[in-house]
């Protein structure tokens, strides 16, 4: 089966009739235009409001916990679609990015194709969304109503939120307090500080991929016009907050005091030092995407034993 990593890097140039008569290597591509290795980022903090949940009950709304789950997955989708769809007709995307290929800037599909398969995530989304609030009520429907919206208010409209200094904050309401404490109501149709406080722990490492992207990404988001925080703080700050953006969550984790949580926090640590030692040893360009991959790869880490350490200690 070809790879999409084997298609030679173009600038605007449409594929070939061959390549779209190739149903794998179509199907391929649609598959990275999804970016599916961001989507532990969707699905990590919304495990771990169903682990709370499950703890502190003990009991588990298996239907309702699947359809959160594919909701999150919708939504990232979704937002990932129109993001390299927006990028590509600001511009922003060219030949000069550092990053993973993007499908409108390679030809792939174009930009009216990516949009369209936004527009279908975010419908599937919206659908699940409508069977959750059976449930959850109107918490759930203003939650999800703003999720939608900030997916697309991400990169679309006529100040997205990807190119001003705020992008690290849409992470973390969204990619951590909103996705625990959401899903943790769902589970048990009440609000909790414990989850409040878990998404944002979750949230911050999350934001710390963002950050690390958008501090690979600085010299041609400036010539886009792209003024992201990264923009503003300057390289030796952004790596200061890169650095707060990872560790912060041990000290918040451990004032919690949760029963189970002390030793995933000892085992995540190193790892958390590590990517800060990468960073402050100067890495920059596309020696950084590895780092991005590992950064993601900590908040999935810390997700796991953090659920790890909830089922613990009622084995």
């Amino acid at each position: 089966m070809p790879s999409w990593r084997s298609v030679p890097r173009t600038s605007g140039a449409f594929p070939s009739a061959p390549d779209m008569a190739d149903p794998r290597l179509k199907l391929s591509r649609w598959i990275a235009a999804g970016r599916p290795r961001t989507l532990p980022l969707a699905v990590a903090p919304v495990l771990v409001g169903i682990a709370l949940a499950a703890f502190e009950t003990g009991g588990l709304a298996p239907a309702t916990a699947l359809a959160t789950l594919l909701a999150a997955v919708a939504i990232q989708v979704g937002t990932n679609l129109h993001n390299d769809a927006s990028d590509f007709e600001r511009g922003t995307d060219t030949q000069d990015r550092l990053g993973p290929e993007r499908a409108a800037a390679q030809g792939w599909f174009t930009a009216r194709q990516v949009k369209r398969a936004a527009h279908l995530a975010f419908l599937t989304a919206l659908l699940l969304g409508i069977l959750l609030t059976l449930r959850g009520g109107w918490p759930i429907l203003l939650l999800g109503t703003a999720s939608l919206v900030a997916g697309y208010a991400y990169t679309g409209g006529p100040r997205p939120i990807a190119y001003g200094p705020f992008g690290e904050l849409f992470v973390l309401l969204f990619f951590g307090v909103a996705a625990v404490t959401g899903s943790y109501y769902l589970q048990t149709l009440a609000f909790a500080p414990t989850a409040l406080a878990l998404g944002v722990a979750l949230g911050l490492p999350a934001a710390a991929v963002l950050t690390l992207n958008n501090y690979r990404d600085r010299e041609t988001d400036r010539v886009a016009g792209r003024r992201t925080l990264c923009h503003y703080l300057g390289p030796r700050n952004t790596r200061l907050l890169y650095a707060s953006l990872l560790l912060t969550p041990f000290p918040l984790l451990y004032l919690l005091d949760l029963p189970g949580t002390l030793w995933p926090l000892v085992a995540a640590l190193p790892f958390g030092a590590w990517l800060i030692s990468r960073i402050a040893r100067g890495a920059t360009g596309v020696a950084l995407n590895p780092l991005l991959g590992a950064t993601a790869l900590f908040q999935s880490a810390l997700a796991a034993l953090l659920i790890l350490g909830f089922a613990l200690p009622s084995a």
